[in-house]
């Protein structure tokens, strides 16, 4: 049962993440600013998002 909650917490912080990410990237579209990343880049922002999001989680 304890990694089924982990996994759990793990989609659900990689989805949140992922949420996030694009709402900024949004926003800062509204606002004007052009912001394009790459593939390394968005996969260690999502996965440090991801990290951020857990560690929120578990408080």
């Amino acid at each position: 049962m304890k990694y089924v909650k982990g996994l759990i917490n793990l989609l659900v912080s990689l989805i949140v993440s992922t949420i996030i990410i694009y709402a900024i990237n949004i926003t800062a579209g509204f606002a004007g600013a052009d912001y394009t990343f790459s593939h390394g880049e968005t996969f260690v922002i999502w996965i440090l998002m991801a990290i951020l999001v857990n560690n929120c989680f578990n408080k």
